[in-house]
């Protein structure tokens, strides 16, 4: 008889390991019930058409600030104007005190005068600072406000060309850090108190002037503005 060639040998090996795996699958189907096969699957084709969770819409808050503020306290968000077409707002406790929706905003300086013991506005105006003579009208608006009022005051297109002396020394003493800063067009917003002082730590003032190299608008500024949260009288 012949010996066995190695190659012969590696044949054998690879034939009974076929039948080896075929059986020993042949067993385990019969061991484990169609049932429990079915269940597997359909419990893997559950996930697979299960829809992804999705985080929950963050709920506005007053004025459009990311988070809201905290009781007791007045929201608030002032906005410059920017370009042709960016129209300024002042929003307080989520009311729209000026602005293109209200049908109030113009060109010129905007302000809006709010009663602080109440929260209610007062009276709204814009002031045109290039057609016409409105300087001394300001002037005489911002001083009509009683005391313990808030006022808030935002550009649109430019604020500066008809502002005279008399308006810039009323504006001035309320603490007004950039009223004579103020230039063609150049985008500012302030808020101030009359008969009371504000927290020191509460954003009150900002500006951003036109440059020819910078500006995000042909011929203006960027839009700039601040917001916070206005601490109430205490009762």
């Amino acid at each position: 008889m012949r010996p066995w060639t190695a190659g012969t040998l590696k044949a054998a090996f690879f034939f009974f390991a076929s039948i080896s795996a075929w059986y020993s699958g042949y067993l385990l189907a019969e061991l484990i019930p169609e049932v429990s096969l079915t269940r597997a699957v359909y419990g893997f084709r559950s996930i697979a058409e299960k829809p992804l969770l999705k985080a929950p819409t963050p709920k506005r808050q007053k004025c459009d600030h990311w988070t809201p503020c905290p009781l007791n306290t007045y929201a608030y968000r002032l906005l410059s104007g920017g370009g042709q077409d960016k129209y300024a707002k002042i929003c307080f406790e989520d009311e729209l005190l000026i602005g293109e929706k209200t049908g109030n905003v113009g060109r010129g300086i905007n302000i809006a005068i709010v009663d602080y013991l109440t929260g209610k506005v007062r009276a709204t105006q814009y002031f045109n600072m290039v057609e016409g003579d409105n300087s001394g009208l300001m002037a005489s608006f911002i001083q009509s406000a009683p005391p313990k009022s808030l006022l808030f005051m935002v550009t649109q297109d430019d604020g500066a060309s008809g502002l005279k002396e008399d308006a810039k020394k009323v504006i001035e003493a309320l603490g007004s850090k950039q009223i004579r800063n103020i230039q063609f067009r150049s985008s500012w917003v302030f808020l101030t108190a009359k008969g009371f002082e504000l927290p020191a730590d509460i954003q009150r003032e900002n500006i951003n002037h036109s440059d020819n190299a910078r500006n995000r608008y042909s011929g203006w500024p960027a839009e700039i503005q601040i917001e916070g949260c206005i601490p109430k009288m205490p009762s």
